[in-house]
């Protein structure tokens, strides 16, 4: 594990945070390819992508500086460097797109598929990043790839490599999908459903969250990720049949 790309005295330079970036960064130099591939201006699709990314970023800032003002008036910098990207910060965030995405006239369909496999690449950036700090523990393992997190000696499943592998096939299937759409949305709900799909079953070999009820926080999401591209797919099917109508 490298949980610090650099520490040289009191500079620290996480190795997650550079992969974090590099991730957003190749997620939006490709969006300039599946732009062209879906019929999109692909200087509209940047702008829209690094919107998106801007709005996540201070409007989780926002919303925790509105709920610990006292630690931001002592702690401003470092309150700032937190992660905070919550549930309340993803749905303004969306909202937010959504309106840009309205007043840019880019329709939300064939954005939304030309985005997919921009997201899954970032994702496989982002697991590597929780590889590399040992963040995503798994479960006990004997295979001879089992990941020792110290100062623990015992072997755990490598849940991050996993999820980087299946986030990098993902990348290419939905490259490969993306020309052979026969619908706007159907890349959308492509990627929905197997990145759902993989994260829930990803989450059988990691440890589990405590007290967490029925399902951990991650299933939920993925659950909810699969139902979202079953509403998707069931408003595109009604509009093909007014259509045809």
């Amino acid at each position: 594990m490298h949980p610090y790309l650099l520490h040289s005295g009191h500079l620290l330079i996480p190795t997650f945070g550079v992969l974090a970036a590099l991730g957003l960064m190749a997620g939006l130099t490709l969006s300039l390819r599946t732009a062209v591939t879906v019929g999109l201006n692909p200087e509209r699709l940047w702008n829209a992508g690094l919107f998106t990314l801007l709005s996540a970023f201070a409007l989780s800032r926002l919303l925790l500086i509105a709920a610990t003002p006292h630690n931001f008036l002592r702690y401003p910098v470092l309150l700032l460097m937190v992660p905070s990207l919550t549930a309340a910060g993803i749905a303004l965030t969306l909202i937010a797109t959504a309106i840009y995405l309205r007043l840019k006239h880019l329709p939300l369909l064939d954005t939304l598929d030309a985005w997919s496999p921009c997201a899954t690449l970032a994702w496989a950036f982002l697991a590597l990043g929780h590889l590399a700090e040992g963040s995503d523990a798994g479960l006990p393992t004997n295979l001879p790839w089992g990941m020792r997190i110290p100062p623990d000696p015992t072997p755990l499943h490598p849940v991050a490599l996993y999820a980087t592998i299946a986030a990098a096939v993902l990348t290419v299937i939905l490259l490969r999908e993306l020309p052979r759409r026969r619908h706007p949305g159907d890349i959308f709900v492509l990627a929905l459903t197997t990145s759902g799909t993989a994260q829930f079953l990803l989450t059988f070999l990691r440890q589990p969250y405590p007290e967490t009820g029925l399902l951990d926080p991650i299933q939920w999401i993925a659950l909810g990720m699969i139902a979202l591209a079953g509403i998707v797919l069931l408003l595109k099917s009604r509009k093909l049949v007014t259509h045809a109508v």
